[in-house]
């Protein structure tokens, strides 16, 4: 077969030869039509049979994508297969390819054929196919920029829910665009060629340098061996997985590779090469072993440690490289990062001795599950406030100033706000001039300005030049410094101000930074974290770190302040200024607290943002999420479902999300279900004797039982694990019950949990030892009521144990 070769038409003849023996098939189309779909459809089905992994990116431009196009793709029902949808916001979306491989042989579609009928087969169309003999490193390159396309923050997965969503997109823009559209049928379809766009102002990926290297002693620090303490006492209690939270700037990669030295072989995964190129660094200083990449082009793996960018490494053939055993330990660093699908196929796929994952950022923050890698055993956590109330990191001094634009006015899409329509209110002089008086008024001597994109960075470089300031913008479009000059730059004060976009979010250390302005939109409380910690980090000469920070009308504003909370000290929900810690302050303009105010009693913002987020929950499962989901994935404290709307599932029903048969048990039960939410636990023993009732299942979960009976199973629940014992079964009287004795348990059982159900609501019932749900189910609704009823249940138990320190339920 030849190297090179054209293909002016029946392109699919040759689809379906490559599709047939490829083990990775990745398909690039800047639109996809149904036709399209079903010409390759069993094609495709066969391979997702054989294991092969199936990945196709389209777009979203001029909604030419048909939905139900997408809805067939998803009928193949396989794991292997992702779909995912590039968020274009009007800028041209045209690429056209396929990619194949498998083992060592491979091919390269590039041309004009999307994933249409007509594209495939009767169209005139010129695609050239190589193969990967003729210049593999032009193959591999391609098979990178695809990942990285594909994984990019402008895609979303497309499931069941997102698919809903863009639905309902498609349809408002084809109505307004009646006059546009093309008619399409399942032979024939034209392809509308198009003017292109004006370029993007948003960030491209780039090959920016290895930040500089700081020097640490390579011995641990307290916070590391208080977490390295924690980790033994994990793998002494015979845990094969745990995470670490650690704020930024405590040493998360020393800490790994301190704890790495009980280990022979060590996988560390990541999803940017700086951060795998600072990590293979660390390992090296502290374990005096050698280390070697595996991202891009670059797959050293002749070394007992590897760093691998988690994008390369999930690519199936290069997974496959790996025996499942290969790796004593897997550290995976900044997992909330990467998309869920990445990382979940990696870690079915390898078997290690010990899984760690490492993030910076709290739990349960912009709907990821930081903690489902590990089956939530977090060894070790500590907050950025805490660690300054230790004195590990230094204290802040936050200054909150008004951002007059208004947000309301401007397209939210779904994770951040419309770039071309906020430029549109960012890049004007006299608002850069009020960001420049209150800097000039607030700042130290090294700054770190956090900008929303590229032109809004360069604009305010230009600003402050034009006033005397040394500053300097640096952005994946910047040209003649690198980011370690830069650095260097700011650390001798040649500068004084770096305008950057999100190029410092993660795995940089500037120590010296002591003033951060965040001239953008708090859009995520993740990143938002992650930034403020670019500045606590402590150094010679070092007392504060001064935030200024714009606070306007924008979707987290009356919510954004609680990261800085004390929270050692209760606080009235009611207070707009968080309580800090006594080394810190806050200090907000007039008009910043009166808009916060504002937004709090204007029609029911609370209500809007709870819902926003469980959409968001919602969309990124691909299904309705279960109590337990939102608070885990959610950003929303999920005890506001019950404070808003008196339940997770009054929520539902107020918000149409139940099923008519659902929406009529929960107005008949909706009295059981509330006390289920609203029962106070001031141990677990209730929730504990109704999962026992919930084991039995659907047709007799609600039957009487007594103390007796639940007695081996209340016994067994708390000895399984020695963190259920230690916290509710360890006081003078229980800890004496830890040698099963059926009669004292019951006794326990029937004075506790049972005895303080009771309440006038009658809904439960205790006498002479029967213990009894007191109202009645219909047959047709045993069966739903026990799912809303065991959802319930489960999300308590979690909420209770992670309440007092422990989050292995």
């Amino acid at each position: 077969m030849q190297n090179i070769g054209l293909h002016t038409q029946q392109l699919y003849q040759q689809l379906k030869k490559d599709i047939s023996y490829s083990s990775t098939i990745y398909i690039l189309s800047s639109f996809v039509m149904r036709s399209g779909v079903e010409v390759i459809f069993d094609d495709l089905k066969i391979a997702l049979n054989s294991g092969a992994d199936v990945k196709i990116l389209t777009g979203d431009y001029l909604y030419i994508t048909q939905p139900e196009a997408l809805e067939k793709l998803l009928t193949l029902e396989s794991d292997q297969l992702e779909v995912r949808l590039w968020q274009s916001s009007g800028i041209a979306f045209h690429p056209k390819s396929f990619l194949f491989k498998h083992k060592d042989e491979g091919a390269i579609i590039v041309g004009s054929s999307n994933l249409s009928r007509s594209a495939l087969t009767s169209g005139v169309e010129w695609n050239l196919r190589m193969t990967r003999n003729a210049s593999k490193r032009t193959f591999d390159e391609a098979v990178n920029h695809f990942i990285n396309l594909f994984y990019a923050d402008e895609t979303l997965e497309i499931n069941q829910e997102t698919i809903k969503t863009y639905t309902e997109k498609h349809h408002k823009f084809r109505a307004k665009h009646a006059n546009f559209t093309a008619t399409w049928t399942a032979r024939e379809e034209i392809e509308l060629t198009l003017p292109a766009e004006s370029k993007s102002t948003e960030e491209s990926v780039v090959n920016v340098p290895s930040p500089t290297t700081f020097v640490t002693e390579i011995y641990p620090r307290q916070a590391q061996i208080e977490a390295l303490a924690a980790l033994e006492d994990t793998l002494a209690e015979e845990y094969s997985k745990a995470a670490v939270v650690m704020a930024t700037g405590l040493g998360k990669t020393y800490l790994v590779a301190f704890f790495g030295k009980r280990f022979k072989k060590i996988l560390f995964i990541a999803h940017r090469e700086e951060i795998i190129k600072q990590a293979k660094e660390s390992f090296e200083k502290v374990l005096s072993l050698s280390g070697g990449l595996f991202y891009g082009l670059e797959k050293d793996l002749d070394h007992p440690m590897i760093f691998a960018s988690i994008f390369t490494l999930s690519i199936q053939d290069h997974l496959q490289q790996f025996s499942k055993d290969e790796f004593d330990l897997i550290i995976i660093d900044e997992f909330h990062r990467a998309a869920a699908k990445t990382y979940e196929k990696v870690i079915e796929y390898f078997s290690p001795k010990f899984l760690l994952g490492l993030t910076a950022t709290p739990e349960r923050t912009d709907g990821q599950d930081v903690l489902a890698i590990c089956d939530g055993n977090v060894a070790y956590e500590i907050t950025f406030i805490e660690a300054i109330q230790k004195g590990w990191l230094a204290p802040f001094k936050y200054f909150g100033i008004k951002d007059d634009i208004d947000y309301t006015k401007i397209r939210w899409l779904g994770h951040r706000y419309d770039q071309q329509q906020l430029l549109v209110e960012q890049l004007n002089h006299n608002r850069a001039k009020h960001i420049f008086q209150k800097w000039q008024m607030y700042k130290q001597t090294r700054t770190l300005a956090f900008c929303s994109s590229v032109d809004q960075a360069e604009y305010l470089e230009r600003y402050f030049i034009d006033q005397g300031i040394r500053a300097i913008s640096l952005t994946s479009r910047s040209t003649g410094i690198s980011r370690n000059e830069a650095i260097r730059k700011l650390e001798t004060n040649e500068i004084e101000v770096i305008f950057t976009v999100d190029l410092f979010n993660e795995g940089v250390d500037i120590p010296g930074v002591d003033t951060l302005l965040f001239a953008r939109p708090t859009e995520s409380m993740v990143v938002f974290t992650q930034q403020i910690g670019r500045g606590l980090r402590k150094a010679d000469g070092k007392h504060k770190c001064v935030i200024i920070d714009l606070i306007g009308n924008y979707r987290t504003a009356d919510t954004k302040l609680q990261v800085f909370q004390d929270q050692t000290v209760k606080q009235n929900e009611r207070e707009i200024v968080p309580i800090v810690p006594a080394t810190c302050d806050i200090h907000l303009e007039t008009e910043v607290i009166d808009l916060l105010e504002a937004l709090r009693t204007k029609r029911s913002p609370r209500k809007e943002r709870i819902f926003n987020d469980y959409i968001s929950v919602k969309e990124s499962l691909g299904r309705r999420p279960t109590y337990k989901d939102v608070h885990i994935r959610g950003s929303s404290n999920s005890k506001e479902y019950r404070q808003a709307f008196g339940g997770y599932f009054a929520f539902l029903y107020d918000y149409g999300e139940l099923n008519e048969h659902e929406e009529r048990i929960f107005t008949k039960h909706q009295d059981w279900l509330k006390k289920l939410e609203t029962e106070r636990m001031a141990k677990s023993y209730k929730m504990v004797v109704l999962q026992y009732m919930l084991e039995k299942g659907p047709n007799d979960w609600y039957k009487s039982i007594t103390p007796e009976e639940v007695a081996p199973y209340f016994h067994q629940f708390y000895m399984a694990k020695q963190y259920r014992k230690q916290s509710d079964f360890s006081n003078r009287n229980t800890k004496k019950l830890w040698d099963y004795d059926e009669r004292k348990v019951a006794q326990l059982i029937a004075q506790m949990p049972m005895d303080k159900w009771v309440d006038h609501s009658r809904l439960i019932t205790f006498d002479d030892g029967i213990f009894k749900i007191n109202f009645e189910i219909m047959d047709e609704d045993k069966s739903l009521l026990h799912q809303m009823t065991q959802q319930i249940c489960e999300y308590r138990l979690h909420v209770y144990f992670e309440r007092k320190g422990y989050t292995h339920e």
